[in-house]
């Protein structure tokens, strides 16, 4: 079992929490041919809306990817974008500031947000446990020490 932060605006992230998918890197296989069945992913958004400049700076959805395969989809017109069905969890938006001197990620990083620059970042799970605590999200049963 390995944890993921992927990166995307809050609005795309509404849509994929809606639809029970992730979609990574505009619409890329590669950065979904990394995460397996069982995989932890946390979203981080930095903005609200894809090219605007309403910053969030916060992690708006966190979940377990689906047994299954990447597949295909169409958002409109002719642009196609590769997904992975994703068992989102209850939690809430939370802002990432109070979190920067918890996570073993971003503990005194000036630049932190640097990590977030190839829109899917791996972390351990002490990290991915604190993100959900703070997002009031229950994780389901992960074994001790799970692999990364």
């Amino acid at each position: 079992m390995r944890f993921w932060i992927g990166v995307a605006s809050a609005d795309h992230v509404t849509i994929g929490r809606a639809g029970g998918f992730a979609q990574l890197g505009h619409g890329k296989a590669a950065p979904l041919k990394r995460l397996k069945p069982g995989d932890g992913i946390a979203y981080y958004s930095p903005v609200r809306k894809l090219g605007g400049a309403d910053r969030v700076q916060a992690f708006t959805a966190i979940g377990i990817v689906r047994p299954g395969e990447i597949y295909p989809a169409v958002m409109g017109g002719d642009f196609a974008c590769s997904r992975r069905d994703v068992d989102w969890l209850s939690g809430r938006e939370t802002p990432i500031a109070p979190l920067l001197d918890r996570l073993q990620l971003t503990t005194g990083k000036r630049n932190w947000g640097y990590a977030f620059r190839f829109g899917l970042v791996e972390i351990g799970e002490a990290d991915f446990r604190i993100i959900a605590e703070a997002m009031g999200a229950a994780l389901p049963d992960i074994p001790a020490n799970a692999a990364y």
